[in-house]
This record gives C-alpha cells, sequence and structure tokens, in this order.
C-alpha cells in the first residue's frame, strides 16, 4: 500500500471514530420520520415541525400548572442550553400543552419562556391536541382530586391534574426522531447528546 493510500485510510477510520458517542438519552433504533406536529405559539404564529429541517428539536408535552416534571424538565433544559455555549442556534427547545381547556398558545408560550427567552410554547384546540398526542404517542389524563371534605367553606377548588407522558423526544437535523429523554435526565447529559446531533 502507498503512503497516500495508507494517509487516506488511517483518515477514514479515524473519521469514522468520530462518530461513535456514549448516548445518554435512549436512541430510537433505526430512527424514525417524525410524528407530524402543527400548532400555535405566542400571538398565533404557527409552527410546523417540518419547518425545522437542519435543526435538532427538542419536544416535550405537559402543561402549564403541572407541579413537578414539567418545570424540571424545563428547567433542566435551561441549564444544557446554559452548557451549550453561546451558538445555540440549530437547536429548538418546545414545549407543548396536552392541556387545551386552561392552556391556549399565548399562556403555553408564557411558560415557556419563563424558563428561557428561547424556549417555544405551543397549544391548540382540543381536537388539535389529540391528533398530536396521538401521533406523538403520548397519554394525557386530566385527573381532578377529590375535594377536602374538611375544607374551609369557601376555599379554593382543587386544581386539575393532568397525567401525561414525562419524557422528551429529540428530533434531528432531518426529521427523525432519534432519542428519548427520560425526566431524570442530567443537563449535562443532554447537552453531550445534542452537540453530538448537531
Amino acid at each position: 500500500m502507498t503512503r497516500r493510500l495508507a494517509a487516506a485510510a488511517l483518515a477514514l477510520a479515524l473519521g469514522g471514530c468520530s462518530f461513535a458517542h456514549d448516548w445518554h438519552g435512549s436512541p430510537v433504533d433505526p430512527p424514525a420520520p417524525a410524528p407530524a406536529l402543527r400548532l400555535r405559539g405566542a400571538g398565533g404564529a404557527p409552527f410546523d415541525i417540518a419547518a425545522e429541517r437542519g435543526n435538532v428539536v427538542l419536544v416535550f408535552f405537559g402543561y402549564t400548572r403541572c407541579p413537578d416534571v414539567c418545570p424540571t424538565t424545563l428547567a433542566d433544559w435551561k441549564r444544557a442550553r446554559g452548557l451549550l455555549g453561546a451558538d445555540t442556534s440549530g437547536v429548538r427547545w418546545v414545549f407543548v400543552s396536552v392541556d387545551p381547556e386552561r392552556d391556549p398558545p399565548d399562556s403555553a408560550a408564557a411558560y415557556a419562556r419563563r424558563f428561557d427567552p428561547s424556549f417555544v410554547g405551543l397549544g391548540g384546540t382540543p381536537a388539535e391536541i389529540e391528533a398530536v398526542t396521538s401521533a406523538w404517542g403520548v397519554s394525557a389524563i386530566p385527573e381532578t382530586p377529590q375535594a377536602d371534605p374538611h375544607a374551609e367553606h369557601g376555599a379554593a377548588a382543587p386544581a386539575t391534574m393532568v397525567s401525561h407522558t414525562p419524557r422528551t423526544f429529540v428530533v434531528d437535523g432531518e426529521g427523525r426522531l432519534r432519542l428519548l429523554f427520560a425526566p431524570d435526565s442530567r443537563p449535562a447529559g443532554i447537552a453531550a447528546d445534542l452537540r453530538a446531533l448537531r
């Protein structure tokens, strides 16, 4: 083998190694085309995930009154975004409300922006949300807690809870579903996986 061919073979081998990555999220194998996601954000602005080709998109389904996993997930997103450094233009962070009766698009958008101004919050009609959650395989079941019989008269009614799928979906720049993050995923791991996908 000539010196030039040996150098080319070495470069190819090293190039192949550069794609090896120890994923922190759960890989979708094989990657699958992301389901349709067409909803509205602040001021009724349309959002279509099909228009996000070239970007890595994180998608989380929750609701603005969620007491635990939703704010924790978006707070972890904020920390992961900070770990990516100054250039995060190739990553989109999308929160979709599964509670259309209480979270119109403007409310979902305001909630997402409370964590980071770059985060996108989306909402829609009950029929639109049902279609999207069905396409993404997300469950969202309203659960109204029983009123406390010992509560004082005139006390506020218990808040409606929504049991929902807590994972984050990650879509790569080619529009393929690539990773799933569990709700306890560490920001450093999220950031590392996003770097590998960009």
